[in-house]
C-alpha cells in the first residue's frame, strides 16, 4: 500500500495560497508515489480533529479553479499548540499512514512545522514547509509567495488614487498598509509612481520611528506646493520608544489588532493643520484581490508547493522551500531548501539600504528589487496637464 500526504495551511490567507495548494496536489498526484492527498480542514486543528479532505474526491474543474481563487480553499487557523498537540498529530499521521506533511504558512506556521518535524523524528514521516505571507517577513528567503500580489495591489491602487488626488488637489489622503513590524507592503506603494512628483509623496514603514511634528511639517510643505498629498503609512507605526502611535484594539498571543492609524493621522492633519484630510484602509482587501494577482507570484507560489512536495517525497524533512534570486534584470529565481530552524519565528524587516535617509521614502535599490515581483507593467494613466 502506498503512503499518503497531507497539506496544512496556517495563518492569514493570501491571493496565491491556493496556487501553492494546487502545485502540491498536482505534484503529489503526478508522482505516482502517493495513495491519497489530503487537506487538513481548518489548519492544524483540522488534523487534530482528523477532519481531512481527500482531494481525489474533488471534481477536476474545482481543482483547476484553485490558482485563481484567493484565500484558502481548505481553511486556515492560528491555533495555539502545546507539546502534547504535536505528539498527538504525530500519532494521527502514523495511524493514517500519512508519511508526508506539507505546512504552508508564515513565521508561526514555520515554527509549528519545525516542532512537528521534531515530534515525527524517527517515525519515517517527512515534514516540509512552504512559505506564505503577504508581509514578506520570513527570514533567509529572498521573498515570499503572497507578497508579489499584495505589492501589485498596493502599487496599482496608489497609482489610481494618485490620479484622483491630482485631478482635485484639495486634500491629504492617508492610506494604511498591512504589516506589523515589517514595511515591505508599505514600501511597495512606491512602484505606483510614473514620474517625479507622483504619489505616494510620503511613505512611513514601521522600521523607522514616527515623529509627529516632522510628519506635520512634511505634510504642510507638500500641501502648500502640490495641493494634494498622498501618504502611505504602516499599521504598525510606533514612536521612538517603540510604543504604537495608536494603541492596539486587541492583542492575543502573536496576533495584534491594530488601531486605525490612517484615521488617526488624517484627523491629526485636520486638527493641527486645518487641512482637509481623509483616510483609506484597504485592509484584507489587499490580500484577497485576484484582480491584482501577480502572475509571477502565482507561478512561484505553485512552484513552492511542487518543490516542497518533491523534497518530502525524496525524504527531506525539517526544511522550508526558499527563493534565491539569481538576477533582477532579467528576473531569474530558483528554489532551495532552508533548515527550518533558520526561519522558525524569525522576522525579516526592510534593510537600511532600502530606506531613504529621511525615513519617509524608499530607495531605487528597493524599487529595482521589488519591480519584477509584481509582474507586468501597471496600466499607464493619461496625463494632459
Amino acid at each position: 500500500m502506498k503512503d499518503n500526504l497531507v497539506i496544512i495551511h496556517g495563518g492569514g490567507p493570501t491571493a496565491v495560497l491556493n496556487c501553492s495548494l494546487y502545485g502540491a496536489i498536482r505534484e503529489a498526484q503526478q508522482s505516482g508515489a502517493v495513495e491519497h492527498v489530503y487537506g487538513a480542514i481548518g489548519g492544524t486543528g483540522g488534523l487534530l480533529r482528523e477532519n481531512l479532505l481527500d482531494f481525489g474526491t474533488v471534481p477536476e474543474e474545482e481543482l483547476e479553479r484553485l490558482p485563481r481563487t484567493p484565500a484558502t480553499a481548505i481553511g486556515t487557523s492560528r491555533d495555539a499548540l502545546e507539546a502534547e498537540d504535536y505528539a498527538r498529530m504525530a500519532d494521527i499521521l502514523a495511524e493514517k499512514h500519512i508519511r508526508y506533511v506539507l505546512m504552508n504558512g508564515g513565521n508561526g506556521t514555520m515554527d509549528a512545522c519545525g516542532k512537528l518535524a521534531a515530534a515525527c523524528r524517527g517515525r519515517g514521516i517527512s515534514v516540509m514547509g512552504i512559505p506564505k505571507t503577504m508581509d514578506n517577513d520570513i527570514a533567509v528567503t529572498d521573498h515570499c509567495p503572497g507578497f508579489g500580489s499584495v505589492a501589485r495591489y498596493m502599487a496599482g491602487t496608489v497609482r489610481e488614487l494618485a490620479v484622483d488626488v491630482r485631478s482635485l488637489p484639495i486634500h491629504v489622503v492617508v492610506l494604511e498598509a498591512l504589516g506589523r513590524n515589517a514595511g515591505w507592503t508599505t514600501a511597495a506603494s512606491a512602484l505606483a509612481r510614473e514620474q517625479g512628483g507622483d504619489g505616494p509623496h510620503l511613505i512611513y514603514p514601521p522600521e523607522r520611528p514616527f515623529h509627529e511634528e516632522e510628519f506635520l511639517d512634511e505634510v504642510k510643505a507638500l500641501y502648500d506646493r502640490l495641493g494634494g498629498v498622498i501618504v502611505v503609512a504602516s499599521e504598525g507605526l510606533h514612536d521612538e520608544a517603540g510604543k504604537p502611535i495608536v494603541p492596539p484594539i486587541f492583542q492575543t498571543g502573536r496576533s495584534t489588532y491594530f488601531g486605525d492609524v490612517s484615521s488617526h493621522l488624517a484627523q491629526m492633519v485636520v486638527r493641527r493643520l486645518g487641512i482637509k484630510a481623509r483616510s483609506e484602509k484597504p485592509g484584507i482587501l489587499a490580500r484577497a484581490s485576484i484582480a491584482w494577482q501577480s502572475p509571477v507570484d502565482a507561478a512561484e507560489a505553485e512552484e513552492a508547493g511542487r518543490a516542497a512536495c518533491r523534497a518530502a517525497l525524496a525524504g527531506e524533512t525539517g526544511k522550508m522551500v526558499g527563493f534565491r534570486r539569481l538576477s533582477s534584470a532579467p528576473y531569474r529565481c530558483e528554489t532551495f531548501l532552508i533548515p527550518i530552524e533558520e526561519v522558525m519565528l524569525g522576522e525579516r524587516v526592510l534593510p537600511p539600504e532600502y530606506l531613504s535617509a529621511g525615513g519617509t521614502d524608499v530607495t531605487q535599490e528597493f524599487v529595482d528589487w521589488c519591480r519584477p515581483l509584481i509582474g507586468p507593467e501597471l496600466p499607464h494613466m493619461a496625463r494632459l496637464l
